[in-house]
């Protein structure tokens, strides 16, 4: 009976310290890069990657990750908002939330459903053969 009295508190110890403490920004920013290295377009070794903010809910988190050019400053950067759920002992992104800045940045494919912009003409010109555009207007039908 006396070892039993060791033997209990030695086995919960033993148990909370192989329990991992992944309620931590390092361990979601792990998550977001595992997630974003599936990204065959994706040049990470060219970025920096920074947890901005993190909010643990049970098994959920939400995340603000900034990204920029390595060496480049703050503004050359973009954000993105990531929620992430707890698999075993690391985190799993669910979906990406939004981001912060449109353009594409250095190391990055291009988005594969983005429309792209003219080559040329002025702002706000529309392409050659497009429908005209206007309030209540509709393209006549032939």
């Amino acid at each position: 009976m006396k070892h039993l009295k060791l033997i209990a508190p030695l086995a919960f110890l033993l148990l909370s310290a192989c329990s991992k403490n992944i309620q931590t920004d390092e361990a979601v920013k792990q998550g977001i890069i595992n997630h974003l290295s599936k990204n065959t377009g994706l040049q990470l070794a060219s970025m920096d990657v920074t947890v901005s903010g993190v909010t643990f809910k049970d098994n959920t988190a939400e995340a603000t990750v900034s990204f920029k050019p390595k060496g480049a400053d703050a503004s050359a950067g973009m954000q993105m908002h990531y929620s992430l759920e707890r698999q075993g002992t690391e985190w799993v992104v669910k979906k990406k939330a939004d981001s912060g800045h449109g353009a594409a940045m250095p190391g990055m494919a291009p988005a594969p459903n983005m429309p792209s912009l003219p080559p040329s003409g002025a702002a706000g010109e529309m392409p050659p053969n497009h429908p005209p555009m206007g309030a209540g207007k509709t393209p006549e039908k032939k």
